[in-house]
């Protein structure tokens, strides 16, 4: 290739150079600039990807449960703090089961809803249709005996109360009686969130999060918002689960009707699942290139 021509090229693909008269000074020249400068732009393109990823990620700190504030901390065994037990409030609804050896006693004093069905939502509808609602003035209406207050009573309390009075009328009947109203809700970064009814006497906060399938890796587990109706209205408690202290605190027991929301931390808008990657890396690329485009040409 003639010396004219080679330049003519190069000038065509935008690269000026300072002519000289030696032609393979002038050559070497160039080899050497686009040499260090793509060895420059390439460091510089792998720095700029590595800045990105390491903004996208989240530390196993921020996902940990329980962690010890101190590393000398060796405990082995943490008091929780012992729950109040819950008593009944209006719009609660309370099962109510009489178990006698006679069938009509039994079904005359036990409701029987029409609802039979394998599904778990309908069975569930079933368990709401049998059980007894609590009025605004605290009453719930018992077959035969009427009017029962229970209101502010715990549910061993409501059981004694309903047992003595079944007693008056029958012999050798045996009364059991459950909350079913307990029913928490948790939204935000969980994997299944909604509202969950418990069928038990208690909870804590990790076993309510099972339910909800476990948190997302972008959920905020140092402020985890605690939503709990009291007579005064709505109070917002923030939890950290990070810690090991949420053991000793009150509020590790969850109340019925309690709500979970658990935000999501602010790395979540750099998180793989919803940030644009592809135009991230045509940005970079199209950057790079400019630069060293402008590069040469001065």
């Amino acid at each position: 290739m003639t010396e004219p021509l080679t330049i003519a090229l190069l000038k065509f693909s935008g690269i000026v150079i300072e002519t000289s008269r030696n032609y393979e000074g002038s050559v070497v020249k160039i080899m050497h600039m686009m040499k260090t400068s793509r060895f420059f732009f390439t460091r510089l393109l792998l720095v700029s990807l590595i800045l990105v990823f390491l903004s996208s990620c989240v530390t196993q700190k921020q996902v940990k449960y329980l962690q010890r504030q101190q590393q000398n901390d060796t405990s082995r065994f943490y008091q929780n703090q012992k729950l109040s037990e819950y008593k009944i409030q209006p719009h609660d609804n309370l099962y109510i089961r009489v178990f006698s050896m006679d069938e009509k006693s039994y079904l005359f004093f036990n409701k029987q809803s029409t609802i039979i069905t394998n599904y778990a939502s309908e069975s569930e509808l079933s368990l709401y249709l049998d059980s007894y609602n609590v009025s605004d003035s605290g009453y719930i209406d018992f077959p035969m005996i009427g009017k029962i207050f229970v209101k502010d009573l715990r549910v061993d309390q409501v059981k004694d109360s309903v047992q003595i009075l079944i007693n008056e009328y029958l012999k050798d009947v045996i009364v059991t009686v459950k909350l079913v109203s307990f029913s928490i809700s948790i939204l935000g970064e969980v994997r299944l969130p909604g509202t969950h009814l418990v069928y038990k006497d208690k909870i804590n906060i990790f076993q309510a999060i099972s339910l909800a399938g476990d948190l997302t890796d972008f959920a905020n587990r140092q402020k985890v918002a605690l939503i709990r109706q009291t007579k005064e209205g709505s109070r917002v408690i923030y939890l950290n689960l990070n810690s090991i202290d949420i053991l000793h605190s009150e509020y590790y027991y969850l109340k019925p009707n309690d709500i979970l929301y658990f935000a999501p931390l602010g790395i979540k808008r750099w998180g793989t699942e919803t940030f644009p990657w592809t135009l991230v890396f045509s940005a970079l690329s199209t950057i790079t290139l400019l630069i060293y485009y402008f590069s040469i040409i001065r």
